[in-house]
């Protein structure tokens, strides 16, 4: 039995596809990636914003013509979209023999055999339900950096997110699972981990005893022997304790690295976006970060045009932008999702100043980036390798301020010494000589 598996969206999706493909090789399934040939075509779908809905619906239906021009037997759909639309998309795409909700990965196997053996079929269990994988992940990044989810859901309740309704409440893995999960991908190669939930600074609150375990955590993780780097995702600002500052700056194998979203800086937006923060205290963390840890490296995420935002909204995210000069920065313009709080809201923004706003924002970010950038050359830096570029012999790399398929990367040359093959997954030093707003480039160095 030949199976298909496309994976869209975040890194989460990823981790879950990663676990469900483990389950399926345990249960001797044979991964393809020619989609005329597979038997079984499972698509983990996306359903955060507008465009991430369109990419998974237009997926489905790409692969739904398998079953015509292919040897498609059953299409599967996993993943957001059918937790948030389990009604309207059977409906509307017939040609999907099997939902599986976000909770329910770990049954894929028994959807797929019950799909085969009965028709349609719906896995669909209460959001809130804690899906556990007891198999080998397969990885699909390479091996050499993987994502570790901490927790699954959320419990903010932001205005303009689903992210509650489809993935549930906040719930914490237990560290020993989370252990021996580190553990079997840094025995298949990982030298990098990357932790990630929809927010990994509240991980344990949730647990008996209510404490933040985030810090016991990666105190665990760093005595793993062969794990050099550990980075942090998704850190909201109002989250971020001392304890989690002292140890980013005195545990080696913790990245001076994080993402920390906060979305937008005028106090009445925040206000309405439901967010747990204002301007002053997202100022006052960014301010510790950077004094505690000088080279530390800050990524954000702003909305633009959220319903209300007015001209002086805007320029105060401007002068926020410019003021604290962000390591890294991504911009959304605001994308109203049905069945949240904020679709209910006045004063829409048109989607033309959304946009207008969003490049303003961003070219402003640019000459930031720019002048960081400039800013590392003639400094030497460990970096480790993604991948090389035959036609230009050089190296694609990663250094400790870049998060893979985020962020930027280092270009390094091998200079005088040509003799070596370096194999991705493996460190090196480089001296950093040229730049550009979000790419370094480099020659190898003597360690």
């Amino acid at each position: 039995m030949k199976i298909l598996f496309i994976s869209l969206g975040c890194d989460k999706n990823l981790v879950d596809t990663e676990e469900m493909l483990g389950l399926l090789a345990k249960h001797d399934f044979t991964l393809t990636d020619d989609e005329y040939e597979a038997d079984v075509i499972i698509i983990n779908t996306c359903c955060f914003i507008h465009d991430a809905k369109e990419e998974s619906i237009e997926t489905i239906l790409e692969m739904s013509r398998m079953k015509e021009e292919g040897n498609c037997r059953l299409l599967v759909v996993t993943g957001c979209l059918g937790m948030r639309y389990k009604d309207e998309i059977l409906q509307e795409i017939p040609e999907i023999d099997v939902l599986v909700g976000t909770s329910s990965i770990d049954k894929i196997v028994d959807a797929i055999n019950s799909g085969l053996a009965n028709g349609n079929n719906i896995y669909m269990d209460d959001p809130d339900r804690m899906p556990i994988v007891q198999a080998d992940r397969i990885s699909a990044t390479g091996g050499w950096y993987e994502y570790l989810k901490i927790a699954e859901g959320c419990d903010k309740n932001c205005t303009y997110c689903i992210i509650p309704k489809v993935r549930g409440r906040y719930r914490s893995y237990k560290i020993d699972y989370l252990m021996a999960r580190a553990r079997d991908l840094v025995a298949g190669g990982a030298k990098e981990i990357i932790l990630v939930a929809q927010e990994v600074t509240r991980y344990g609150m949730d647990l008996p005893g209510k404490h933040r375990l985030l810090p016991k955590l990666i105190k665990s993780l760093a005595s793993i022997q062969g794990l050099e780097w550990i980075r942090l995702l998704y850190c909201y600002p109002e989250e971020i304790t001392d304890d989690l500052i002292y140890l980013m700056k005195n545990e080696p194998k913790l990245l001076n690295y994080i993402d920390m979203p906060i979305q937008h800086a005028s106090d009445p937006v925040l206000k309405q976006m439901g967010r747990k923060t204002n301007k002053k205290s997202i100022e006052k963390i960014i301010d510790k970060l950077k004094r505690e840890i000088p080279d530390i490296c800050i990524r954000t995420t702003l909305i633009t045009g959220f319903p209300g935002e007015t001209p002086y909204d805007h320029s105060v995210v401007m002068d926020f932008v410019k003021y604290n000069a962000f390591d890294r920065l991504g911009v959304f313009t605001y994308s109203e999702e049905e069945g949240t709080v904020a679709a209910r809201f006045n004063h829409k923004v048109p989607e033309e100043l959304k946009t207008e706003r969003r490049d303003e924002i961003m070219t402003l970010q640019q000459e930031i980036s720019r002048k960081k950038s400039e800013s590392l050359i003639g400094k030497r830096m460990k970096v480790i390798v993604d991948g090389y570029l035959p036609e230009e012999d050089v190296y694609v790399c990663r250094s400790f301020r870049d998060a893979p398929g985020v962020d930027g990367q280092v270009f390094v040359h091998p200079g005088a010494d040509t003799s070596r093959e370096i194999m991705s997954g493996t460190f090196l030093y480089t001296v950093i000589t040229g730049a550009t707003e979000y790419d370094l480039i480099g020659y190898i160095a003597e360690e």
